[in-house]
Formats: structure tokens, sequence, C-alpha cells
């Protein structure tokens, strides 16, 4: 589908099954492109469920030039300063972690990621859980007991080692007062009501003076949906999931074909 070419200033990108090829890397041809990004004056900024540690690790030599929306939209953070940010009530939390705690000894077999501005935190300890944690949080606490932790908490990630969507219903009597997002085929991020990537760009741009035209966002998951409503180029990816097919105005190739790059190459150089 064609696409318009208008003075972009701000892209948002998903990583995950967006940015990332389907090893999990970061496409080589992204850092000549982020220096054109730069030169041209357009904000970068990954935006992903990770931690904001974990993007800033992968992205160091670049750090300075970009935004970073991390914690599914709970903490935005340009230049090492903070832009907005979304800390759970302490009690809530303590709750909600006693709850989790009873539903493994009930047999299910989900790991806990407490996730705080300083670090993240992790009681279970199994290769397995941790291997998984580690892809996403560069800065991992073992603590004996979440509930004693001392730092503001962004969400609770719960990694479900058979399949969060099917998992995610068991949690709809909190969607009163919290939000219950699958951000992954494996994972279910538990945040305060409002926190999103969508609401967190659109704070985003508040700040900076950046209209909806002027932006675009890639996602392919259901926790990208709201940031397809922020953007007036919003692109699923091939391989998004429907709900963000649906959602998006245009459709990119998938991640394995690098499509943010040679989308967003377009963009910049015009369709023809």
């Amino acid at each position: 589908m064609p696409f318009p070419s208008p003075r972009l200033r701000l892209i948002a990108v998903d990583m995950d099954g967006t940015l990332l090829d389907g090893a999990g890397r970061i496409p080589e041809a992204l850092w000549p492109l982020l220096d054109r990004l730069h030169e041209r004056g357009i904000l970068f900024a990954p935006a992903s469920g990770r931690q904001l540690a974990t993007l800033q690790r992968a992205f160091s030599d670049h750090a300075s030039e970009m935004v970073f929306i991390a914690e599914n939209g709970g903490y935005v953070v340009q230049g090492g300063a903070e832009v907005s940010s979304a800390s759970m009530d302490p009690s809530f939390a303590v709750s909600l972690l006693g709850r989790l705690r009873e539903l493994a000894r009930r047999g299910a077999d989900i790991g806990v990621v407490l996730c705080g501005k300083r670090s993240a935190y992790v009681e279970r300890t199994d290769a397995d859980f941790l291997a998984e944690a580690r892809k996403y949080y560069a800065k991992l606490e073992i603590v004996d007991d979440l509930r004693a932790v001392d730092d503001q908490v962004l969400k609770v990630a719960i990694f479900d080692f058979a399949d969060a969507e099917a998992t995610a219903p068991a949690f709809d009597d909190l969607q009163s007062t919290h939000q219950v997002v699958v951000s992954g085929h494996h994972w279910i991020d538990i945040m305060n009501t409002g926190v999103n990537k969508g609401v967190a760009l659109a704070r985003l741009q508040e700040s900076l003076g950046i209209a909806r035209a002027e932006t675009a966002v890639f996602g392919d998951y259901l926790n990208d949906l709201e940031m397809m409503d922020a953007a007036d180029l919003s692109f699923a990816m091939a391989n998004a999931h429907p709900d963000v097919l649906a959602r998006a105005r245009h459709t990119a190739p998938s991640n394995v074909e690098s499509g943010v790059i040679t989308t967003i190459g377009k963009l910049l150089d015009g369709p023809g």
C-alpha cells in the first residue's frame, strides 16, 4: 500500500517481532539509518515492554540521541532525563505478588518479575526462567521476597511457560482498577490504568511539540495497539497479531525481512 512521505520528527518502534530479526538481534542496517535520522533531526524511540536499562544497553552508541519508551510506556526517558513515569501503589503490588505466589503454588508454571525504576527483581531462580528474564532485564536482582523490595514499581511482569493469552483472563477481575496486557506469547504485564505505549507517546509528543502527522510507529503485538492510534503513519508488521493489523493504517514487511528499516528508508526517500 502506498503511503505519504510527510515531514517526520519522531519514529517509535517496538522491539520483539518488529525491529529485531528472527534471532532477536538488532539488524546491522539500523546503525547507519540512525545516523541518517539524527542528521535530519528525527528522533528514534524504541517502545518496548523491556526495561530502560536493557534498551539503553542495546543502543549504547546512540542512546544520547534517542528517546526510550520502556516498560510498555510506564517509563519514558530522553537524554537521561525522565519525561514521564507511572508507579504502582505499593499495597496493590504486595497483594498481587501474594496472589501470583499462590497461583504458582497451585501448579501454574509462571515466573514473576517485579519491575522497578532502579532494577527488576525476581524470586524464581531456575535457569530456564532466568534465561527468559535476562533477555529483557539488563538490571536483574534475585531476592528472597519480592514483597519486601524497596523501589518504585512500574509494573509486574509474568512469564507463562504455557500461553499468556490463555492465562490472562485469570486476571480479568483486576481490569476495573489496573491493566492486564498480553505483551508477548509468554508475557503478561500488569500496570496502572492508563499506562500504555500510546499514552506515553502522546505525552512525549506534547512535551516536544510534535504532531501525530509528524510521527510514525511500528508494532506487531497487543501491547502496541494504542500506539497505532498515536501517529498518522502507523505500521503493523506483516507478521503482526490480527488485532494490530486491523488497527494500523499501513502494513510493513515482517521483522525477518527488515521491514522497519526498509519502510523508514522509503519514508526518508519517498515511496518512488
